[in-house]
């Protein structure tokens, strides 16, 4: 038997409805029964029926040619290439998504975080050494200048930060980061208001705000680690 109706009733598949009528009368008059007694022309004449079963319905016919067009060698060829040229954009993009992510760690989150360190590491010393004489301008002096320097730096880790955008695989570092700096923006805020008022609750406050923004900055760190980063 052949491959398909079409094939079975010898006609295209471009042929009319009164092609494969006429196709159909052809081949049963050839095959019938009264004039065909061996078995392969029976099989044969089950499958003209059949075919016209399928081709001579409209409905049936519209069905039968989208599951040829499904099947058929083109069609597969076709859906190979174009699943070809989706894996190969996912690649592409994934090489991409690695490129911004290596220049993000390069170009932002590796200078804010040393910035961020210049800022949290002195905080203890500092702390430690104004202890002695809250009240000696000269130590305060020196601690206003050490807060001073603290916001050139977080400024310059804000600016980094905004002048480069965020890669989807470095978002949950960019999130800790941005956290982390304005955790040590309140924290600053707090300290300089120690210097002016000398509550140790101001002092407390800044120092726990700095607290958290160091665990921010660990996390961080870690993040860029699992992903790959130095």
């Amino acid at each position: 038997m052949t491959g398909n109706h079409y094939q079975t009733l010898e006609i295209g598949a471009n042929s009319t409805a009164e092609e494969i009528k006429q196709a159909y009368r052809r081949l049963a008059k050839r095959f019938h029964p009264d004039r065909q007694t061996d078995s392969a022309s029976h099989e044969r004449i089950v499958a003209i029926n059949a075919a016209y079963e399928i081709l001579g319905d409209p409905q049936r016919r519209q069905q039968y040619d989208e599951q040829l067009t499904a099947h058929s060698p083109a069609t597969r060829q076709r859906r190979a290439a174009e699943a070809q040229k989706s894996y190969n954009r996912a690649r592409e993009a994934r090489q991409d998504d690695e490129i911004l992510a290596e220049q993000w760690r390069d170009k932002t989150y590796s200078p804010i975080d040393r910035l961020i360190g210049q800022i949290i590491r002195p905080l203890n010393k500092q702390i430690d050494a104004l202890s002695a004489d809250p009240f000696d301008d000269e130590l305060m002096g020196d601690f206003q200048r050490y807060l001073e320097t603290c916001r050139q730096n977080l400024d310059r880790a804000r600016t980094i930060f905004s002048a480069r955008k965020n890669p989807s695989k470095m978002a949950g570092v960019a999130a800790a980061l941005y956290y982390c700096l304005n955790h040590l923006g309140d924290g600053l805020d707090e300290l300089e208001t120690f210097t002016y008022n000398y509550d140790d609750r101001s002092l407390h406050t800044g120092k726990e705000m700095f607290r958290l923004a160091n665990r921010l900055k660990t996390e961080a760190r870690e993040m860029v680690g699992k992903s790959g980063g130095r």
